[in-house]
């Protein structure tokens, strides 16, 4: 899992790495030209100090050199033998040497040589006794850089809190707005920059969701009166047909096909404007409801399904369950599993099966694909088998139903026949 890591802290953790990394980068480049300037000037220095020591003593032979030598030593070629073996065959120029004295400490020195007239001038500069500034400056250096680089970390978190306070502050309205359920221009309270032009969009989204909502509301309420009213029409005058004397059986049945179809058609609109108004605001709760009685009227609101075809449709209730939901909602989603048990089920048993906290609908048809158990439940797919064994919007129904009551739906195919097994786990 990618770690998440606030805002603030990537901005304050930048700033300090750029503050630290700019101070060394400073250090560096600053040790690295004074070192340069330095030999440079040292080395310019001692070669000046070279050719003034032979021009003195071109000019005044055996004179000393005068003080201008910091260490210097003036040879003619016939005594050049007095240098140490090592000087002899250096070039015009000024060369780096190690020596170690009497003490056995081992020097660093810089040899400035210079050849004119028969003359050869050597000047000599103890550049270890640098070595231990040098030494000091670094340390300082380096200490000056951890502490630049606490001062960025300083001013990074003093700065990630001006400039992510209007972030905060926007978030923690939308949060109140989440906890009131009333949303209020945001705009007025920011000012004119990136975080208030944020801040109007968000106020633009939630204007034109508010609108769509209250349509949506709207259009509910209309659906709600402007179908129901029918379905009470046809279901109170297929009611009062049913009370005709002269009625002839087959009639009567059609009559009471109508009645089914009619009721469930009103628990069905009952259900979707239920789950409209509950994805807004919750599930409705505190009316508890028999499951094998639900399911009892299903399976005979069902059988007409059946028609001629060899099948047997069986309720086993092993042990009551009851579960904290409309009848309305239980109905709907157990008419779509039970009604593609027996709509696809050519022959053999359909077996309902309650208890366990459970309902199972166990068929003998041509079952689904492992692979196709999951897909069956979203919007507009339909399984293979026997002209399709999922009913590619209900199922989708079904599982918007019993996501919102913490329900499991669930299918698989059977393991011991033919055929499919579709359950309903109840929290």
């Amino acid at each position: 899992m990618r770690s998440r890591r606030k805002l603030r802290f990537r901005l304050v953790v930048s700033f300090a790495l750029f503050g630290f990394g700019l101070s060394a980068l400073f250090a560096f480049a600053a040790l690295n030209i004074r070192a340069r300037v330095e030999d440079q000037l040292v080395n310019a220095s001692l070669m000046d100090d070279a050719h003034w020591a032979n021009q003195q003593a071109h000019d005044h032979p055996g004179e000393p050199a005068g003080s201008r030598l910091l260490t210097g030593t003036v040879l003619s070629d016939r005594t050049l033998y007095k240098a140490p073996l090592s000087w002899q065959n250096l070039s015009n120029g000024v060369h780096d040497i190690y020596e170690t004295d009497q003490d056995g400490q081992r020097h660093h020195y810089k040899l400035a040589v210079f050849h004119e007239n028969g003359i050869i001038s050597f000047i000599r500069y103890d550049v270890s006794r640098e070595e231990l500034g040098k030494q000091q400056l670094l340390v300082s250096v380096i200490g000056a850089v951890f502490l630049f680089g606490l001062l960025s970390l300083a001013l990074g978190l003093w700065l990630s809190r001006k400039v992510l306070k209007p972030v905060s502050d926007l978030a923690r309205r939308l949060r109140d707005f989440r906890k009131s359920g009333k949303a209020e221009p945001l705009a007025p309270h920011f000012a004119d920059d990136e975080v208030g032009e944020l801040a109007l969009a968000l106020d633009e989204y939630s204007q034109r969701l508010t609108a769509m909502v209250e349509r949506d509301r709207e259009f509910n309420s209309d659906v709600s009166h402007e179908l129901r009213t029918p379905l009470a029409v046809i279901s109170s005058t297929t009611e009062l047909l049913q009370g005709s004397p002269d009625l002839t059986d087959k009639l009567r049945e059609r009559l009471k096909r109508i009645e089914r179809a009619s009721r469930q058609a009103t628990e069905l609109i009952e259900a979707l404007l239920l789950l409209s108004r509950a994805e807004r605001r919750g599930p409705t709760r505190g009316e508890s409801t028999d499951v094998g009685k639900v399911a009892g009227d299903v399976i005979e609101s069902q059988r007409p399904q059946m028609r001629d075809k060899p099948l047997e449709v069986e309720l086993v209730v092993k042990q009551p369950v009851n579960v904290n939901a409309p009848a309305s909602v239980l109905s709907v989603a157990l008419t779509n599993l039970i009604g593609n048990a027996i709509k696809y089920t050519l022959e053999g048993k359909v077996t309902v099966v309650v208890g366990d906290k459970r309902i199972e609908i166990i068929d003998t048809g041509p079952g689904i694909k492992p692979e196709d158990a999951e897909r069956l439940f979203q919007r507009g797919v339909r399984g293979e088998g026997a002209g399709g064994s999922g009913a590619g919007l209900g199922l989708a129904i079904v599982r918007r139903l019993c996501e919102l009551y913490g329900w499991d739906v669930s299918m698989r195919p059977r393991t011991d026949a033919n055929g499919a097994i579709a359950s309903i786990v109840f929290a």
